[in-house]
């Protein structure tokens, strides 16, 4: 132990021309022991002789020097002391002239110190001016330079309001003085005494501030000096102010480590904590505590306080097949010693028959299982586990909604299950549309035997099928040849034995047909063949033929691109195994490309067919042509009624043939017997009233009479014959057998 080092740094903070504020720096080195004091002296200027200041120990490095004379120069000088004694004093001050200072602007900044040394940044400190001028203290400005450099870098645009600053991109290996500059509404006042010269470089071995928890959940803040002697002092402080809060913060300090706990850490702790480390060449850090940090601090204290066991998964529950509901837990794991237990609406349940209860160690599985899941178990589910310290619960809320899903789930599973006890349908009623456009109705069952009964109904009646499906199969259909709209209802398959029965509905309307529409115009798409031309006496018809067609089938025609409506010019229809487009009277405009495209579930079907050119020629001719010989057939003489093939007839009797004959113009009409033209006479008689009624006479039958008679109706568009066979017979024979009557065919006369 020996006496302090000297201080330094004289600087004259405020004057008011009677009295003169000084401040100084602490002595590098303590000597071993704290520095108790400092005693100050002083003398005019060109005097010889000093003069006690003080004759009791100054605690703090500022002083006011009281009655002295205005205007007169002074000089002083300081010694530290400690309980060795009173060290050497430092260097004279300079001339201080006793005037008092009545500037606007602050009076400077004073105890510049300087921490935190590292490559490329140090931290700045310093105290505000004594003297604030004519308006409070705004902030500051921090200038520095390189020693061997004449101009001054501000190294803050913006004065700070704080009392310490960063510097920073400083050269590693270079040295710097730093000054500072209070500022006011006045504008930037005296300049600060010039620190002494700082070598900007990490010293080797240079640690940092730490954060971590204990063993106990406590958070710290914690620095190592291995330069610290048993003189030494850690000097904690938040801001840069040295920290006294005993009732937010507890220091310990052993050897070369100090630590600063939290004692109740919260958002306040937030800021820029400090270390300096006395009698020793500057060793000091900093540390940041952010948002991010307290909060990676608090969650680990408090699992390390309120240790918690890690779930694999929360609180779930599934139902099972028949009905009943269980509930589960998994933890990572669980030690033998752990415990749980199940509550229910806060109230603890025990295992019994209705609680199923049961922990898997080994996997960390805790379970519950109520085999009857009813209205009365509507509400909270919790279960809560302990092992060791640690602790955890999960909770599952099954309240309105949440509470019917389940417990119409488990009713369903429990309804399914006894279903199956019994023959039921393992697959109930689907459709299905087979490569030949075929619907099946079709069903999958189980648990059958030779006495079970299969069903098939339709809107409640129920269907004749050709063949008994056979149940050990597994699979039952129904086949719907050709779909149409009569096909529509709600169709029903069922099983019964001794053991039970079932029932399986698929109500074939609305979407469900248009489905299977939809998936026979896929089928049936695919069998779509090229478009061809059929003529006839209305027009062209552009025909497709497929292996089922319906009207109900989407499907589009379009010539040139655009789609065609169905209107009188072109019609649009079909048969069941045709699609056609009737394009009537055609002419020029109906030349071009005509497409024929069918929709189905997945993918459309187009064929398409140029109509134009030679195609089109050949087709309009083969139209005019037919359409000639539709007009000839419905305008050419023929009998339209009237008259049988067999007339049976007793002689002696009148025999009158009658029809109705038609033509445009009015047909000829000319009566045959056994092909020949014969004369009218008294016996024969022929009549044509109106030109529509024509009739053959015979009076007075014979036995002559017998034979093939014609009637001959024939105008420019042709006409045709129509025999009749008269057979007579004697009065007193029996009557002929005789086939019922019937119309007598005509056979037609070609156009003269």
């Amino acid at each position: 132990i020996a006496c302090p080092s000297y201080p330094h740094g004289i600087t004259l903070l405020n004057c008011d021309g009677h009295s003169m504020t000084l401040g100084w720096k602490a002595p590098k080195y303590s000597g071993g022991s704290p520095v108790l004091g400092y005693y100050m002296d002083k003398r005019e200027a060109n005097h010889q002789n000093w003069h006690e200041v003080n004759s009791s120990l100054i605690t703090r490095t500022i002083y006011t020097v009281e009655d002295l004379t205005e205007d007169a120069f002074y000089e002083f000088k300081v010694a530290a002391a400690n309980i060795v004694g009173i060290g050497q004093p430092s260097d004279p001050s300079e001339h201080f002239k006793c005037k008092a200072w009545t500037m606007p602007e602050p009076g400077p900044a004073y105890d510049l110190t300087i921490c935190e040394i590292r490559n490329t940044s140090l931290v700045l400190l310093w105290k505000a001016p004594v003297y604030e001028g004519k308006s409070p203290i705004t902030g500051y400005l921090v200038d520095y330079k390189e020693v061997d450099t004449e101009d001054w870098i501000t190294a803050n645009e913006k004065p700070t309001s704080k009392r310490y600053f960063k510097v920073t991109d400083l050269h590693e290996g270079h040295t710097y003085v730093f000054k500072v500059r209070a500022v006011n509404d006045a504008g930037v006042g005296k300049s600060s005494e010039i620190s002494e010269p700082v070598l900007v470089e990490a010293r080797p071995g240079t640690k940092e501030i730490v954060s971590g928890v204990d063993d106990e959940g406590n958070i710290y803040l914690a620095f190592e000096c291995k330069e610290a002697t048993d003189a030494s002092h850690f000097a904690w402080g938040k801001s840069y102010e040295e920290i006294d809060d005993s009732d937010k913060f507890k220091i310990e300090t052993e050897g070369n480590h100090s630590k600063l706990y939290f004692k109740n850490p919260d958002k306040s702790d937030l800021g820029t904590y400090s270390i300096s480390v006395t009698d020793t060449d500057g060793v000091s850090s900093s540390f940041v505590m952010d948002d991010e940090e307290l909060e990676r601090l608090m969650a680990l204290s408090n699992e390390i306080k309120n240790p918690t066991i890690p779930l694999k998964s929360e609180l779930a529950y599934e139902v099972l097949e028949k009905g009943e509901v269980r509930f589960w837990i998994q933890a990572e794991s669980l030690s033998p010693d752990s415990t749980f237990r199940f509550v229910i609406n806060d109230k603890e349940v025990e295992n019994s028959d209705r609680h199923k209860i049961n922990c898997d160690r080994s996997n960390g599985i805790i379970e519950m299982v109520m085999d009857r899941f009813t209205i009365d178990n509507e509400g909270t589910y919790t279960v809560q586990i302990q092992d060791g310290k640690a602790k955890n619960q999960s909770s599952l809320v099954l309240i309105g909604d949440a509470f019917k899903a389940v417990l119409a789930e488990s009713e369903l599973q429990r309804k399914e299950f006894l279903r199956k006890q019994g023959p039921h349908f393992s697959e109930f009623l689907y459709w299905q549309v087979t490569e030949e456009c075929e619907v099946l109705l079709a069903c999958k069952v189980a648990n059958t035997k030779k006495e079970t009964v299969f069903k098939w109904y339709k809107d409640g009646s129920g269907i004749d099928v050709d063949e008994v499906p056979d149940l050990q199969k597994g699979e039952c259909h129904l086949s719907i040849p050709r779909l149409s709209r009569k096909d529509e209802g709600v169709y029903k398959a069922t099983l019964s034995d001794d053991r039970g029965h079932d029932v399986s509905t698929l109500e074939l309307s609305g979407k469900v047909y248009d489905d299977i529409i939809l998936a026979l115009s896929g089928v049936s798409g695919k069998s779509a063949s090229p478009l061809k031309i059929l003529c006839t006496e209305e027009g062209i018809r552009l025909q497709c033929f497929l292996k089922y067609y319906n009207e109900e089938m989407k499907v589009n025609w379009s010539h040139r691109e655009s789609k065609i409506s169905s209107g009188e010019k072109l019609k649009i229809g079909g048969g069941e195994d045709i699609a056609w487009l009737q394009i009537c009277e055609p002419t020029e405009k109906d030349k071009g490309n005509y497409t024929f495209e069918i929709f189905g579930d997945k993918e459309s079907y187009k064929r398409t067919l140029d109509l134009s050119g030679q195609a089109f020629d050949d087709a309009y001719a083969e139209f005019q042509r037919l359409k000639a010989a539709a007009f000839a057939e419905k305008n050419r003489g023929k009998v339209i009624g009237g008259l049988p093939d067999v007339v049976t007839i007793m002689d002696g009797k009148t025999l009158n043939l009658t029809c109705t004959v038609f033509g445009n113009p009015d047909p000829e009409v000319v009566w045959f017997k056994n092909d020949k033209v014969f004369e009218l006479n008294e016996h024969y008689a022929f009549s044509l009233e109106q030109g529509k009624y024509a009739s053959l006479t015979i009076k007075g039958v014979t036995s002559e009479d017998s034979g093939k008679y014609s009637i001959h109706v024939k105008n420019k568009y042709g006409g045709e014959t129509v025999d009749v066979t008269v057979s007579v017979y004697r009065h007193g024979e029996k009557m002929p057998e005789i086939k019922p009557g019937q119309l007598a065919k005509p056979r037609p006369i070609p156009p003269s």
